[in-house]
């Protein structure tokens, strides 16, 4: 501690030391040291020392701390005190008084060679990597920043080394997860330096859960109202989207897309917004613009431009574009945005036409934006946004073309002009005096005639209506005035980019421009002076527009037909000088720029010349153009006839495409039809098995009437009959007669009471006339008045009992002939009535009609069974011959082993016998080298020149 005292500024005898004689000192101090305070203090030291001597530091004392992370990791002090230290000497984040003293090409060549000696021992990384694990916040906050910094100065060194370390880049993810605000802000910035450049590591990142993080913590800081964090997280967003289509379809699939909706949503007032705001929504749309890029294939595009609008971010998007109050740059960047979304979708180009302004009467969101474009004094990038919106607008979409050029046709221009149309708003800026106006407005124009040779004819109807009195002139003949007028070299490259498409692939076009007697001449003239190097591109367009009508020319004007113009060409510039002079388009610095991507970008307003599509076009026809003009009369017939056969080959092939779109429509109908009858087939399977069950019932239902039949036969007296017409067989008979049986014992039991009771009334009988004969002889007795009462009494109860069991009788008389008719009626052999010889008929009918739709069923049943027989006998023929094969193969497998095993014995009797020579030989003093000493040498020789190239 004395020297530390001493070193840091105490008081001292003798002269200061200098600064590197104090970092050399401490440097001894914590190598040499045995106490962990002192270590420590050292290394704070050095730390308070890193800044101002960060070379001296740097070249003294990285290796002891980095000795110093790798055997005190016990002590969280002295690993974040060495931790701060190294990310001092390595990054390059100087204090304001560093920035003026030193230059910073040189301050960025010490960190990064400080940044190679440390990773040159990719243990160290590694080791950085398992410090960032600990939670202790003094050692995870300063490993984040170091590593941070080292991928600032060599990363793509540091990602291999990350990508080849077991969980690098896991680890690293965790990060996003921690509580502590500034550990995760600052693991937000290493995932940034990361991610760069590095599609594996995107990747990894990606599938780490990576999206779900980050958008939580957008959502938690306030979504484009949060601070600089989530404009952290939009950047790092963006390295795992971009160019990395993997990544985007994942994103896409984890339905991350409709989460970005209320990133859009703005308030009425929008005045006030604050420049973070500003940079996050810029940022947020530029992600937007990275799922639906042009670049991107086609494929991804166009399911992430249907995600947007099924989740309403589109119509989020255009609630901005609408919006007042919004800033330039936000609006433009907005615009570009909903430029791509809606580029070659249907369903969203057909939405955006169908958007609003919100203005008294209701305006077309198109119709809005051109007046923006073509208004002079708007921002030069707003204009070119709204060009770019107008483009994707119409690229492959040719119902919103027919809409744009249908405003320009007569039938449907409003005679009241209180609206203005999109046509009306184009040819405005065509004819403006605005040179910038007249390329906007003739490029637009010529998106949409894009590959569309309807419209192209359509256009020719279009009159415009020059000056009062004179006689109306058609848009074609007043493009081509304005060309000859010789206006600005801007104007007069839109024009001819439009003519050129408008001509192309279009022979009445070509017939209507060669027409004007004036046209060929001026172009001919252009394209055969030498002019300086701003007209050279004027010169290219016109000999390319001189070209076309030559390769679409129909030869039906008989003054302008296709040899005609060749010979003209040849008299008076030479085919050479002509094939010069279409070539400047091609060569021109400008043309490459526009050919790069479809978006208009431009860093001036007078480097505005090209097209992206029209390069397309330009590269198409420069080659036919060029064969066109060399060839002769006979070449252009047979092109004629081979034209002709490839138009009915077209015309064939059309047919044919009728044909298969009917047999396609057939197909459908039939494929319909296949699902009708497979659910009716259901239906009707699901009739068959409640039928099934219902005959089951009749089944049970006939088991019941027999038994009830039986019974029913009884008491009609035509049992035995019943029975024998039916079939019944000889067990059910002998039922029969031991119930009869039994019906006889309980007749005869019946009588024996019946004899019983008799008895029981005759002794009544008696005992009444003796009561009577007692009750005359003592009538004078008054004790005997009682007695008479209750034997009359006495006697009404006999008389009533009597009658009961008269009545019982009588029914028990009854059933005794019941009983003794169906005894007689149990022989077989006796004769039947009519009435029950027809109940009988009825039933046996009924019964035989059962039975046949029971046999029936047992049929089938048994056919069904013979089949699943079959089916059964089958697979277990199968099975037979797989256990065959089984039992082969386990065959071969114990022989291959026993093979296996003699081999292993044969090379066992050859070591021994090896060993044993070798012995002999080693007795006779030959030397003998063994095999392990052999590859312990290679081995050793592979390492000195390992350690020869390190060298090197």
């Amino acid at each position: 501690m004395n020297f530390l005292r001493g070193v840091m500024g105490g008081p001292s005898a003798g002269p200061q030391p200098s600064g590197a004689e104090t970092i050399q000192k401490l440097c001894d101090r914590v190598a040499s040291s045995t106490l962990l305070d002192d270590r420590r203090d050292a290394v704070r030291a050095l730390k308070s020392l890193s800044k101002k001597y960060r070379l001296e530091v740097g070249i003294q004392a990285m290796e002891h701390l980095i000795h110093v992370l790798q055997t005190d990791r016990s002590d969280s002090e002295i690993i974040g005190y060495a931790l701060d230290t190294l990310y001092n000497v390595i990054s390059n984040d100087l204090e304001e008084e560093e920035q003026e003293e030193n230059l910073p090409k040189q301050v960025d060549d010490l960190g990064s060679q400080f940044t190679e000696i440390f990773i040159k021992q990719q243990e160290n990384v590694t080791l950085l990597l398992t410090l960032v694990e600990e939670f202790d916040f003094h050692v995870r906050w300063p490993g984040v920043k170091l590593l941070t910094s080292l991928l600032k100065q060599q990363g793509p060194q540091v990602q291999q080394i990350i990508l080849v370390s077991p969980m690098g880049v896991s680890r690293l993810m965790d990060l996003l997860a921690d509580s502590r605000e500034v550990i995760r802000n600052d693991g937000v910035l290493l995932l940034q330096q990361l991610t760069k450049s590095n599609a594996a590591i995107q990747k990894i990142v990606a599938f780490e859960n990576a999206f779900e993080r980050l958008l939580d913590i957008i959502t938690e800081e306030g979504n484009s109202d949060g601070g600089i964090v989530v404009e952290d997280c939009l950047l790092l967003l963006q390295n795992l989207l971009k160019n990395n289509n993997s990544n985007q379809n994942f994103f896409k699939e984890g339905s991350y897309i409709q989460r970005m909706k209320p990133w859009f949503e703005v308030g009425d007032d929008n005045c006030g917004w604050s420049a973070q705001k500003v940079t996050n929504l810029h940022l947020m749309l530029q992600l937007v613009r990275v799922l639906v890029s042009p670049t991107n294939p086609p494929g991804a595009t166009s399911s992430c431009q249907k995600a947007m609008f099924h989740c309403g971010l589109l119509q989020q998007l255009c609630t901005i574009l609408m919006a007042t109050g919004v800033p330039a740059d936000i609006l433009t960047e907005t615009i570009n945005t909903v430029s791509e979304v809606i580029r070659g979708c249907q369903m969203n180009q057909d939405y955006f036409a169908s958007v609003n302004a919100p203005s008294n009467p209701p305006r077309p969101a198109i119709v809005v934006l051109l007046m923006s474009m073509v208004n002079e004094r708007q921002p030069f990038v707003l204009r070119c946004a709204v060009l770019y919106c107008f483009q994707c607008f119409l690229y492959k979409n040719q119902k919103g073309q027919g809409e744009i050029v249908s405003t320009l046709l007569p039938s449907t221009i409003d005679a009241t002009g209180n609206s203005v149309s999109a046509g009306q708003l184009l040819c405005g800026g065509l004819f403006s005096t605005d040179s910038l106006s007249n390329w906007c407005a003739a490029v637009a124009l010529a998106h949409a005639l894009q590959e569309n040779a309807t419209l192209k004819e359509q256009l020719l109807r279009v009159q415009l209506a020059t000056s009062i009195g004179n006689p109306p002139v058609s848009l074609l003949q007043q493009c081509t005035n304005i060309l000859s007028q010789g206006s600005k070299v801007q104007t007069r490259v839109g024009l001819l980019m439009l003519l050129c498409t408008w001509l192309s692939n279009c022979s009445i076009a070509v017939t209507h421009f060669l027409h004007n007697p004036a046209n060929v001449p001026f172009l001919t003239g252009q394209i055969a002076e030498n002019l300086g190097e701003e007209e050279q591109l004027v010169q290219g367009l016109c000999a390319l527009l001189l070209g076309i009508s030559i390769y679409y020319n129909d030869n039906s004007l008989e003054n302008y037909r296709k040899e005609k113009l060749k010979q003209l060409i040849e008299k008076r510039i030479g085919r050479e000088n002509f094939i010069e002079k279409l070539g400047f388009i091609s060569k021109h610095e400008l043309y490459s720029r526009a050919a790069q991507k479809p978006q208009p970008s431009f860093s001036s307003p007078d480097h505005m010349m090209f097209d992206h599509e029209f390069t397309k076009l330009v590269k198409e026809l420069e080659g036919v153009i060029s064969k066109a003009i060399y060839k002769s009369s006979e070449e252009d017939k047979k092109e004629e006839e081979v034209k002709k056969t490839l138009e009915q080959h077209d015309n064939i092939v059309t047919h044919y495409k009728k044909v298969i779109r009917e047999q396609d429509q057939e197909l459908e109908e039939l494929k319909q039809q296949i699902n009708t009858l497979k659910s009716q087939n259901e239906q009707l399977q699901a009739t068959v098995t409640q039928q099934v069950s219902q005959i089951q019932q009749h089944k049970d239902q006939y088991n019941l009437l027999k038994v009830q039949l039986g019974k029913d036969t009884q008491h009609h007296n035509s049992h035995g009959d019943t029975f024998q017409m039916n079939g019944i067989q000889t067990e059910e008979v002998s039922k029969l007669k031991e119930e009869l049986e039994e019906w006889k014992t309980k007749h005869e039991l019946l009588q024996g009471q019946l004899r019983e009771k008799d008895s029981v009334i005759e002794k009544l009988k008696s005992s009444h006339l003796e009561v009577g004969t007692e009750q005359s002889s003592q009538t004078s007795k008054s004790g005997g008045l009682e007695h008479n009462n209750e034997l009359q009494k006495e006697l009404e109860r006999l008389r009533s009992q009597i009658q009961l069991q008269s009545a019982e009788i009588s029914q028990l008389q009854t059933e005794n002939q019941k009983l003794q008719v169906m005894n007689a009626t149990a022989d077989p052999v006796l004769g039947h009535s009519s009435a029950t010889a027809a109940q009988n008929s009825e039933w046996k009918g009924r019964l035989e009609q059962e039975i046949k739709e029971l046999k029936s069923e047992v049929k089938a049943l048994s056919e069904e069974k013979a089949s699943l027989k079959e089916h059964l006998d089958s697979s277990s023929s199968t099975v037979a011959i797989l256990q065959d094969e089984k039992s082969k193969l386990q065959q071969e497998v114990a022989e291959s082993k026993k093979e296996q095993d003699d081999l292993l014995v044969l090379l066992a009797d050859q070591d021994q016998k090896l060993s044993a020579l070798k012995i002999k030989l080693k007795d006779l003093g030959v030397p003998v080298e063994d095999e392990d000493d052999i590859e312990s040498g290679d081995q050793g020789d592979e390492d000195e020149d390992g350690d020869e190239e390190e060298q090197d």
